[in-house]
């Protein structure tokens, strides 16, 4: 294996098409913040860091375990399997995810540090909640509540750690403005999960979209799109924030884009398109509401 493509599968381990469900989060919490403090750089990238850290662990622990398991062979559609596709030693893998964990831990030291110790106790459930999802006898992936554990510890929790860092606070706002992220976060691993559902039925595992059937699942991911999108519009409404969240709306379109990729689909190969479109709009739709978030704080 040439060294271009030495690295190309390291960044297929990596999962990257999810990376967004790390550093998006953190994004939004900071500019938030920004109403209420000025930002302190080296907190906002050593927390980006972490963040990012977690989501690779997370992403290598579930490559392993999916190997473990028996889940992965040569013919998986995706970036996943590559432990079986290119030889990569499954206990490098592992070694790989550990030390992205001990990284991250000593970036929450520092973090903890300039601001609270409590938030040591956060970080380790979420990094537990990493490895529980696919680790353990108990793989939280295997059951219905994958999408709502992601949406809380890399959505909801993500934007109160950043704001927190930077205010040494917890609002109202800072707990609304989550949601919508949330929500798509949780989507990321809804689209996933759509696409795997016959193979992930076949090894046992009970995920939302198994119990939901292909149509129910999909018609599930749009209402997940609307109520998002609902939720900022509802917050400008009700004059919680200011009209600039509307600038959410320009990524309906991916949005519109990745329903139809999945509707009238079965095999993987053709849901892929829509499952990057998922990944890509939660990317477009956080940063959107993040630029939004800063132009209110200037107004202001």
């Amino acid at each position: 294996m040439n060294q271009h493509a030495r690295w190309r599968v390291w960044w297929q381990l990596l999962r990257p098409h999810t990376l967004t469900a790390s550093f998006v989060p953190v994004l939004i919490g900071t500019a938030l913040a920004l109403e209420i403090n000025e930002i302190q750089l080296p907190l906002f990238l050593a927390m980006l860091l972490a963040s990012v850290l977690i989501q690779c662990a997370t992403n290598m622990f579930n490559e392993y375990y999916d190997y473990k398991r028996g889940l992965d062979n040569k013919d998986s559609v995706g970036i996943g399997g590559a432990i079986v596709r290119y030889g990569i030693s499954p206990q490098t893998v592992m070694n790989i995810a550990i030390t992205c964990c001990v990284i991250a831990v000593l970036l929450g030291i520092y973090i903890c540090s300039a601001t609270s110790w409590w938030l040591a106790v956060i970080g380790v459930i979420c990094i537990a909640a990493g490895y529980f999802y696919t680790g353990g006898p108990w793989p939280i992936a295997y059951t219905p509540f994958g999408e709502g554990v992601a949406g809380f510890f890399m959505g909801l929790i993500i934007i109160q750690i950043a704001f927190f860092i930077q205010t040494d606070a917890i609002t109202q706002l800072s707990i609304l403005i989550s949601i919508p992220t949330s929500i798509l976060v949780g989507a990321i691993l809804m689209a996933n999960n759509i696409r795997d559902r016959e193979g992930d039925k076949k090894n046992g595992r009970k995920t939302l979209a198994i119990l939901l059937g292909h149509e129910g699942a999909v018609r599930f991911l749009a209402g997940m799109f609307i109520v998002s999108y609902l939720w900022v519009i509802a917050l400008v409404i009700l004059g919680l924030f200011s009209p600039t969240l509307l600038l959410v709306l320009l990524s309906v379109t991916k949005a519109v884009g990745a329903v139809q990729g999945f509707a009238g689909r079965r095999t993987n190969v053709e849901m892929m398109p829509a499952m990057g479109a998922t990944a890509q709009l939660n990317s477009l739709f956080g940063i959107l509401l993040a630029i939004g978030l800063t132009l209110d704080a200037l107004i202001l």
